[in-house]
């Protein structure tokens, strides 16, 4: 919900200031003619009051959001162990994962997706197979493959390992030429 409100209030922070821009320019170029009164003079100060405070606090609200740190970004999981605390981030164990997976004959172009639950860790491999060889076998050697490779690497026991099947990689053909 954060980041919609955040989106939200950065179009319209552009948007206002796109406007106020092009406004400004027609008026410094004199491109549209300006004279205004003095009970006008305070409605029109009064309103710029009012659009440059609205602008300056979106301002600060943007700054704000450009120098935190967002912890939601860098997931790690988390062990202590009786030396100490270690954090192995997500992406480690995706990358444990895709070697994993890559060193099974038949699969091509890995991809993987960590789910942390209560239990464990879920992985989810998405994959692309030669077409050459069993899926079902293939498929249970790349959980076996990557079961057994995090646990193994991480110590973090792996709940879960779903392998899905994309497609098939088309080999080339390389036509013989006959003469």
């Amino acid at each position: 919900m954060a980041k919609i409100l955040d989106r939200l209030l950065l179009f319209i922070y552009s948007f206002s200031i796109g406007i106020l821009s092009v406004i400004a320019i027609l008026l410094f170029t004199e491109a549209v003619p300006f004279s205004i009164d003095s009970s006008q003079e305070k409605t029109l100060l009064n309103v710029s009051i009012a659009v440059a405070a609205v602008l300056f606090l979106l301002s600060i609200r943007f700054f704000y959001i450009s120098i935190r740190r967002d912890r939601a970004s860098l997931p790690s999981i988390d062990q202590r162990t009786e030396f100490g605390d270690i954090q192995i981030s997500v992406e480690t164990i995706e990358n444990l994962s895709l070697k994993a997976a890559s060193r099974v004959r038949g699969i091509k172009d890995v991809k993987t997706r960590i789910k942390i639950t209560e239990s464990g860790l879920s992985i989810i491999i998405r994959a692309l197979v030669d077409g050459e060889s069993s899926i079902p076998t293939l498929t249970e050697e790349v959980q076996r493959q990557v079961h057994d490779h995090v646990e193994e690497i991480t110590g973090i026991p792996v709940s879960y390992v779903s392998v899905y099947i994309a497609n098939l990689v088309q080999s080339p053909t390389i036509k013989s030429r006959v003469e």
